[in-house]
């Protein structure tokens, strides 16, 4: 460290003791580079409590970051810390934050008032919540099983994401045209709609579900040609929001998008 910061001293005086001389890195020692272990989240059972709290946390921010490659479940060491957030207020504090910065963002634009100005919204994890069907599956951490999820989507029981309606709400007193674009197959149309109205959303314009030409395309693939088809036909999108990567990034962007939290599982 004494050694760090003399050459750190060194380099602040040199421009004052030869201010005529062109610096020449070649002379001079290298910046010290301090390169951390890379940890591997398989061998997270063989640390301590503390330590998988730690990189459980880490590894929840990787997550949301984007900067994980894709993953089918949680780490198996990971679950009671996944459930935890999920139950014990933080996700629910994250989801608030998300849904303040996206109505101060939406109060701020000036909208044209020609009804060509979009908020385009997921559903699941972002509107509707699955989380009661995700605590009786390991939140996250079983592999996901499409035929179980179905039969749960098709109770159309999901409860709202209460932080959600209140943005969805302002979205809609602000003047936005409201699309709802969802990887939910077009055979769940009925029960989506029963399942929005009951928990509280109303008055948007269109919902795109997954038709039989869509399926077998990633998630990134389908939204961002359903975006693409809006733009052609003169919508602007200025807001989005969704609980995965995949529903905000592509091509027809929106003008600004907003991720909320979803450490249970990832769609490519």
């Amino acid at each position: 460290m004494i050694f760090l910061k003399r050459i750190l001293l060194l380099l602040t005086i040199l421009p004052f003791a030869f201010p005529q001389e062109s610096f020449d890195s070649d002379i001079y020692p290298t910046p010290l580079i301090l390169e951390y272990p890379k940890i591997n989240v398989a061998r997270l059972k063989d640390f301590s409590k503390e330590e998988v709290q730690l990189q459980c946390t880490s590894w929840r921010v990787a997550v949301e970051a984007n900067n994980l490659s894709p993953w089918k479940r949680i780490p198996e060491e990971c679950l009671d810390y996944v459930k935890d957030y999920m139950t014990s207020g933080g996700y629910e504090i994250d989801l608030e934050r998300v849904s303040i910065e996206s109505g101060l963002y939406a109060t701020s634009l000036n909208l044209s008032g020609d009804g060509k100005d979009v908020w385009i919204f997921d559903i699941d994890e972002t509107l509707l919540s699955n989380l009661p069907y995700y605590a009786e599956h390991g939140y996250g951490s079983e592999t996901f099983d499409s035929t179980k999820f179905d039969a749960w989507v098709e109770t159309g029981m999901a409860p709202s994401i209460e932080s959600s309606l209140e943005l969805y709400e302002k979205v809609l007193s602000l003047g936005f045209r409201v699309i709802l674009l969802t990887g939910r197959s077009e055979r769940h149309r009925s029960v989506t709609v029963q399942n929005l109205l009951s928990a509280g959303f109303r008055e948007w314009d269109t919902l795109i579900l997954r038709s039989s030409e869509d399926h077998g395309k990633t998630a990134t693939k389908y939204k961002s040609d359903k975006r693409n088809e809006l733009v052609e036909e003169g919508y602007r999108i200025l807001g989005n929001s969704g609980d995965q990567w995949s529903d905000l990034l592509g091509s027809s962007m929106s003008q600004r998008s907003f991720k909320l939290s979803n450490p249970m599982y990832y769609i490519p």
